[in-house]
């Protein structure tokens, strides 16, 4: 992850990019592992943060930010998608004559759902959008910057591709690819009041799974590209898990006992990324129905202490956009 920037007087000798642009990007929430994919599989979800970023010539950056986070995020450099938009125009060589972001958050902080990467590609984006044509980065370029500056790439490749994105690393290189997903395949999302941060889920984690975990989820993911691309029905088989979420429940005991609730009762659920949050693939609008009563009947049950929010999505199948670039 970046920390932060370099220091203006490092930066004096670089060639600054044009004041007077004004670029809007848009870019979705999304679930990573989806139960056996661990770090592997992501899927876009139709909730987006929005940013515009305005190029000044006041040799400062502000930030202002609306929605989930404000009053707690930075309003300067510090803010991830400043940090991820700077950080891209040094690697191009360039530097900001100063920058104005307005932010309006709609994807919860802390929550699995990908906050983090979408803040990172936002910036990477329209770090990008901010350079001269010649010298901007193309779609592979894109994933692989914003997936060093992430750590991995899980979330940020459905974040940019849209859809389901398969992830793997080689060497030091970040590889996705796509897929498109079945359209009667309906999220449903409980999230929790409840934040956890990804490196304490992943400090849950052991050192190593047995060979029988490991096989047994390597056959569910397989089996979930093949469920969410062709067949829906095995969503159920497919969002199985055997290595991960069983070692996180301590740090989410309500979230883990809404899951338990849910695949009792045969619905392909899974925590989302790291969670709390808890995602539940439907199939169709009676499905999607089906998915909803139950999730309020078990959280109205009284087992899952705190506020939840239930939230019907689609699948995003476009990914990050920019929206306008004037300038």
């Amino acid at each position: 992850m970046l920390h932060a920037a370099p220091l203006p007087e490092d930066l004096l000798d670089l060639p600054a990019v044009d004041a007077g642009q004004d670029v809007e990007v848009s870019v979705p929430a999304t679930s990573a592992n989806l139960g056996p994919g661990f770090d592997a599989l992501g899927l876009a979800l139709s909730l987006h943060d929005a940013v515009r970023v305005r190029t000044t010539t006041s040799g400062s950056t502000t930030v202002r930010p609306t929605g989930e986070g404000a009053g707690e995020l930075p309003l300067d450099a510090r803010h991830l998608v400043a940090r991820s938009l700077i950080s891209t125009l040094h690697r191009a060589g360039r530097r900001a004559p100063g920058l104005e972001l307005d932010t309006v958050n709609v994807i919860p902080h802390g929550r699995g759902l990908g906050s983090s990467a979408s803040a990172i590609v936002a910036g990477v984006l329209a770090g990008n959008a901010l350079l001269p044509a010649d010298e901007r980065m193309d779609a592979a370029h894109l994933l692989q910057w914003a997936a060093s500056i992430e750590g991995h790439p899980d979330n940020v490749a459905p974040a940019l591709m849209g859809a389901l994105a398969i992830s793997w690393e080689s060497g030091r290189a970040f590889h996705s690819t796509r897929v498109e997903v079945h359209p009667d395949v309906v999220p449903i999302l409980a999230v929790p009041d409840l934040a956890l941060s990804t490196e304490s889920a992943r400090a849950l984690l052991p050192a190593s799974v047995s060979h029988a975990s490991a096989a047994a989820n390597a056959g569910r993911a397989a089996l979930m590209v093949h469920a969410l691309g062709t067949d829906p029905s095995l969503l159920f088989p497919a969002t199985q898990d055997s290595i991960h979420q069983d070692f996180r429940a301590p740090a989410m005991l309500p979230s883990a006992t809404l899951l338990r609730g849910l695949r009792a009762a045969g619905f392909a659920s899974t925590i989302s990324g790291a969670g709390p949050s808890v995602l539940t693939l439907a199939v169709g609008g009676a499905g999607a129905d089906a998915a909803e009563e139950a999730l309020h009947r078990l959280i109205g049950a009284g087992d899952t202490p705190g506020a939840w929010r239930v939230l019907r999505l689609a699948v995003e199948q476009e990914g990050a956009k920019i929206g306008r670039h004037h300038g």
